[in-house]
């Protein structure tokens, strides 16, 4: 597929790991969720792509077009972003990339080195607690950034006592323990249900939501409560029924 007009495909089912995609046309493609790993995507055009929850740990995107495009929640260890352009691409923190820029001066793509630093010098503490499950891949329970924002990582109902799924048929008691993982994280970096400002939460069915908001509201004055976001999806991880993440100002 080198060079291949791909603009606006939906290619969330598709299998890629043995295609060419150097200077493959991907602008406004659906990626979600694609295992890119390792890929070779030197100088292609993935401006405005959804690239939300893909695997991109190790690809080359040397001097590929990232314009606009969505890096929500994916996997980015190991890439190479070697003069590839990010402006106003949404990074896998959230955090929408501006390039700094001096007046008269052409804006010129970031080196991954300068890059990285960026993203390193936003990072101020990793948040870890034996009180709520270890990580299961590569990411943190928490991140605390700048010194004031906390980004919690997705909780699901894994107890820690038994270090394995809870309640596999209940979504509300599914929903307590979630709860009660993000309590543990939250209060072991010193802040409180009183700190979050947006969720996120994930449902296998979305027919559930009704359960799960019961067990949700409990923890927020509806007056007061953070921003929400609610999503069905196709699949959790260990094939659980809930799970969410939350955003705090510390």
């Amino acid at each position: 597929m080198l060079e291949a007009d791909l603009t606006m495909a939906n290619l969330t089912e598709a299998i890629l790991r043995s295609a060419r995609l150097q200077k493959t046309k991907l602008s406004k493609a659906n990626l979600q969720g694609v295992d890119l790993s390792r890929m070779n995507l030197t100088n292609a055009n993935l401006e405005r792509a959804n690239l939300r929850f893909s695997n991109l740990i190790g690809a080359n995107l040397i001097a590929a077009n990232l314009k606009r495009a969505d890096f929500t929640r994916c996997e980015s260890y190991g890439w190479n972003i070697e003069n590839a352009d990010f402006t106003g691409a949404i990074m896998p923190d959230g955090e929408i990339y501006e390039p700094e820029t001096s007046d008269g001066e052409l804006y010129q793509p970031e080196t991954s080195e300068k890059l990285s630093q960026k993203v390193i010098s936003m990072t101020r503490k990793i948040i870890r607690t034996d009180k709520a499950p270890a990580p299961v891949g590569p990411y943190n329970q928490a991140i605390a950034a700048t010194g004031t924002m906390l980004f919690v990582a997705g909780q699901i109902a894994i107890d820690t006592r038994l270090n394995d799924i809870v309640y596999t048929d209940d979504v509300a008691k599914q929903t307590e323990q979630v709860m009660a993982n993000l309590e543990a994280i939250l209060t072991e970096a010193g802040a409180t249900w009183l700190d979050v400002v947006k969720t996120t939460v994930f449902l296998k069915d979305m027919n559930d939501f009704t359960a799960v908001n019961a067990v949700y509201g409990k923890y927020f004055d509806s007056a007061t409560a953070p921003a929400r976001a609610c999503v069905e999806v196709s699949r959790l991880p260990k094939d659980v029924l809930v799970e969410i993440d939350c955003i705090a100002v510390i």
